[in-house]
């Protein structure tokens, strides 16, 4: 397998990303193509389409050495259940092949990148790398009556975010209103929901601090020492 680009954001590590893709549609990622891939001819018609598929690996998951699982805990189960692996979206599997739905923003020619695609609603973290990118086809990809097991349940649940710390002023809009998409989805994992636990993650330039009870309190975001990525 050939990486063809790779995924720029605000989301250094895994914590706090939205657990599948489209649950946070306001945050935007950038697909920087690798330098054998940098050609516009490949992307010849990709702006007529709405939506992309994008194809991509987990991170390794464990040491090389370590059997193959066929169950897996997922968090829509409490990190308590088990269910077959292959049942699941789970990163704990043979191959680490991950699949992402993703609006097309926009697609831009770069002077230095060559080709970048803007993506929205993203659910990989920055860095991550990209096998492969296809076009959304609403006629044959679209199930309207499919069901979703028990990955369906609870999947509408949103809590409210309070800021207990104001957001930065340099803090763009956008940028704040990706950051509460996300917390209202509750990131914590499923068997940790202690209300008083503070919990931290990174969010571009800064850390953001915050604790869960019926509602997501943040109540620290300070500057860190991590570079900003800049979406314009």
């Amino acid at each position: 397998m050939k990486y063809i680009g790779v995924i720029r954001n605000d989301f250094p590590e895994k914590f706090g990303l939205p657990r599948q893709s489209g649950l946070a549609p306001s945050l935007l990622s950038k697909v920087i193509m690798e330098g054998p891939y940098r050609v516009p001819e490949a992307f010849r018609g990709i702006e007529s389409f709405s939506h992309l598929w994008l194809l991509w690996e987990f991170e390794p998951v464990g040491s090389p050495e370590e059997t193959f699982s066929p169950t897996v805990r997922p968090p829509k189960l409490g990190g308590n259940e088990r269910v077959g692996v292959f049942a699941t979206r789970s990163p704990n599997r043979p191959n680490r092949i991950g699949m992402t739905l993703v609006r097309l923003v926009r697609y831009e020619i770069d002077p230095s990148l060559g080709p970048v695609l803007t993506v929205a609603g993203a659910d990989m973290k920055d860095g991550t790398k990209i096998l492969d990118i296809k076009p959304y086809l609403p006629y044959a990809d679209s199930v309207p009556e499919a069901s979703g097991s028990f990955a369906e349940e609870r999947a509408d649940k949103r809590l409210n975010v309070i800021w207990e710390a104001a957001p930065p002023s340099e803090m763009e809009k956008e940028k704040i209103v990706a950051l509460e998409e996300a917390l209202s989805l509750d990131p914590r994992p499923g068997y940790q929901q202690d209300p008083e636990r503070i919990y931290q993650m990174s969010y571009g330039q800064w850390t953001v601090g915050f604790r869960i009870d019926e509602a997501v309190h943040i109540i620290l975001i300070e500057e860190n020492q991590g570079g900003s990525y800049d979406h314009s």
